[in-house]
């Protein structure tokens, strides 16, 4: 069995040109083709927090949004968010708090496809590197359900060094980085990556940079399909 993930940091749908433009951003969505898509920064950053995706249109889209609410008007935990194709089914969401200096978050779902059960995390770590890693190790140990496939994704804010094998925690995850997602008009920077258990085959990795890509964000989103091989 095949899923495609998709990572996806939206600015809160402001795109290279200044403009919000929320439909922009669900067209680039729409363009992954993906079946789970883990989105950061996906409500206003002040104020109450109201999200800037509009949730019928998501829903006509054909997905579903697995997610805590930060506040009654926010689609997303600490704007993060979970895309969920209608032909999976959701189980279980919960929240993980990650407070520092700016308040972060990561939301992480229980999942059910055709005969399986996966567990997914969407995170945005801190621009700090000593608060990423301990943020890091924190997921790695929380999001890492007895038994069950586990991926998690998102924008990890690291450039310097590669996470995880360098961190004690190979056993457990294995790190894809696809290449430059940031910034989205002159990507430099492998901001956002994903993180599997062994339980995946890696089919492809690649980030997505289409022309409507390159403005709806500063964030190019990031595509990876994994496998899991038959028991």
């Amino acid at each position: 069995m095949q899923i495609t993930f998709a990572s996806y940091n939206i600015h809160k749908a402001v795109g290279g040109d200044r403009r919000r433009d929320p439909v922009r951003v669900l067209d680039v969505i729409d363009e992954l083709e993906a079946d789970i898509v883990a989105l950061q920064e996906v409500d206003i950053r002040f104020g109450d927090r109201q999200s800037v995706l509009d949730l019928d249109d998501i829903k006509e889209r054909g997905w579903q949004v697995a997610a805590l609410p930060t506040l009654p008007r926010s689609m997303g935990w600490h704007g993060n968010a979970i895309l969920v194709r209608n032909r999976i089914a959701i189980a279980q969401v919960e929240a993980e708090n990650l407070p520092q200096i700016e308040p972060r978050g990561a939301v992480r779902a229980k999942l059910s496809i055709a005969d399986a059960e996966i567990c997914v995390t969407a995170m945005h770590l801190d621009l700090s590197g000593l608060r990423r890693k301990r943020q890091f190790a924190h997921l790695c140990d929380a999001s890492r359900a007895p038994g069950l496939p586990a991926v998690m994704l998102g924008d990890c804010n690291e450039w310097v060094r590669p996470m995880g094998g360098d961190r004690g925690l190979a056993a457990h995850w294995e790190m894809i980085a696809p290449g430059p997602s940031f910034p989205a008009r002159r990507p430099m920077l492998a901001l956002d990556r994903v993180m599997h258990t062994p339980h995946w085959d890696v089919i492809e990795a690649q980030v997505h940079s289409s022309t409507l890509a390159r403005n709806a964000s500063d964030h190019l989103p990031i595509r990876v399909t994994l496998a899991l091989p038959d028991s």
